[in-house]
């Protein structure tokens, strides 16, 4: 792997852990705090299983799941270009999945707190793994429709 990634999932999963901690010592289970009304909160919630609460109760299978994610991660990572885009977009992968994956293994559950109401809707609350997750996604779909994957460059 590069050291680029390393250092910039590092770096991310740093931010997770800091930010995970900081809500665990300063809320209690369930306290909301309102940062701006009727549309985004900060809620301490735990939650034991994956996205919508998916799996509740399941820590191992999840543990499981996640370790092969991690490897098939990591064996289609070689068939991206190395950009600083597919770079970034690998180091959030791996930051956000490591830092949700050592809070099952530590916890058995997963410290969530970004709450937003959007609409009317609450949406599922979340946490900064769940974000660096998500972006590291959107910046590999854009990689593939730009055809900077394996696949793409052989067509």
């Amino acid at each position: 792997m590069k050291k680029k990634i390393i250092i910039l999932a590092l770096f991310f999963l740093l931010i997770d852990i800091i930010t995970k901690l900081i809500i665990d010592k300063s809320f209690n289970l369930m306290e909301t705090y309102s940062l701006i009304p009727n549309f985004f909160y900060l809620t301490k919630i735990y939650n034991y299983g994956a996205s919508w609460n998916i799996l509740s109760g399941h820590v191992i299978l999840l543990v499981l799941v996640t370790f092969i994610m991690l490897g098939i991660i990591y064996f289609y990572q070689k068939s991206f270009l190395s950009n600083k885009r597919n770079n970034l977009a690998f180091a959030l992968l791996y930051a956000g999945i490591i830092g949700n994956l050592l809070n099952r293994i530590i916890y058995g559950y997963v410290i969530d707190f970004l709450d937003f109401k959007i609409i009317g809707y609450n949406f599922p609350v979340f946490n900064i793994a769940d974000i660096e997750i998500f972006m590291g996604i959107v910046l590999l779909i854009i990689a593939i429709y730009k055809k900077e994957d394996e696949y793409g460059n052989n067509s």
